[in-house]
């Protein structure tokens, strides 16, 4: 049983000694949470419990502390995908809702489990979700003096539990300023990707993640027989060929654990019951 999270790229915002600080706090604490909650749950469960996790945690872009649009409105994405099954499901552009990560897990058993704008918030709200303003003072201090990101900034876990399954869960408050409607990698294949043999989550720029279907790439290496260190280099020299922007972090079905990123430093730990591993 192993749990890895990532909280999107340190060089997102302020990156005083104070905020490193915190995120490595922040994340150590999650994973050993998510660990816990493993014991006890499937990997899917556990997936989506440690993404919420990171969806209340104001220092990252996902949930409470997303950011604003250029029309001054907050949309998230999340999805969610189980190894064995090889199910995905998500929410595109949702308002409005503390967790996006357990609106796109409650999609799993339906037939359309993708949805977006009105549409995903409409399901929400028949669905139990209560109404929840995700912005907070600072985000509304950085919209209103247009302090754009650089739109590095999504969560996300990947965990194997007791039966060796597999699950990865994403979810990201956007990038910051984007045209209202902008669809990011979080709740595709690209950037959240999972099945018997590996599992992905990225963050990073959605549409260099996209254009080089990061996640997809990686799991369908590892599946043919790449090991998941050659996976991760091949899929990322193709990254750069774009000059794209990304991390991603992975788990496979020997329990290997691995992350990498094309650019300086994105945030993650990992813990495996003794050991945690977090970015420095």
């Amino acid at each position: 049983m192993k749990i890895i999270i990532h909280g999107g790229f340190f060089s997102e915002s302020d990156q005083s000694h104070e905020v490193k600080t915190a995120k490595q706090d922040s994340l150590k604490q999650i994973a050993q949470k998510a660990f816990e909650y493993l014991q006890t749950h499937t990997a899917f469960d556990t997936v989506a419990y440690g993404v919420s996790l990171l969806e209340d945690d104001p220092l990252y872009n996902a949930g409470i502390g997303s950011q604003i649009q250029s029309d001054g409105v907050i949309r998230m994405s999340a999805a969610i995908m189980n190894g064995e099954t090889q199910k995905l499901s998500g929410v595109i552009n949702i308002q409005d809702v503390k967790n996006p990560i357990f609106v796109a897990k409650d999609l799993i058993g339906e037939d359309d489990r993708v949805l977006g704008g009105q549409g995903a918030k409409k399901y929400a709200t028949e669905h139990g979700f209560e109404n929840f303003s995700t912005e907070i003072p600072q985000r509304r201090k950085e919209y209103e003096a247009k302090l754009n990101n650089g739109g590095k900034g999504t969560v996300g876990c990947v965990a194997i539990d007791k039966d060796g399954k597999l699950a990865v869960a994403t979810s990201t408050g956007g990038k910051g300023f984007e045209i209202p409607g902008r669809i990011s990698d979080s709740a595709t294949v690209a950037g959240n990707y999972a099945n018997a043999f590996c599992a992905v989550s990225c963050t990073g720029v959605g549409e260099d993640i996209v254009s080089n279907a990061t996640a997809t790439k990686i799991v369908t290496r590892v599946t043919d027989g790449m090991s998941l260190e050659s996976a991760f280099s091949k899929t990322f020299d193709e990254l750069k060929t774009i000059d794209g922007f990304a991390g991603a972090i992975a788990i496979d079905k020997d329990g290997n654990v691995y992350h990498q990123d094309s650019y300086p430093t994105m945030v993650f730990a990992s813990f495996d019951g003794e050991n945690f591993e977090t970015f420095s």
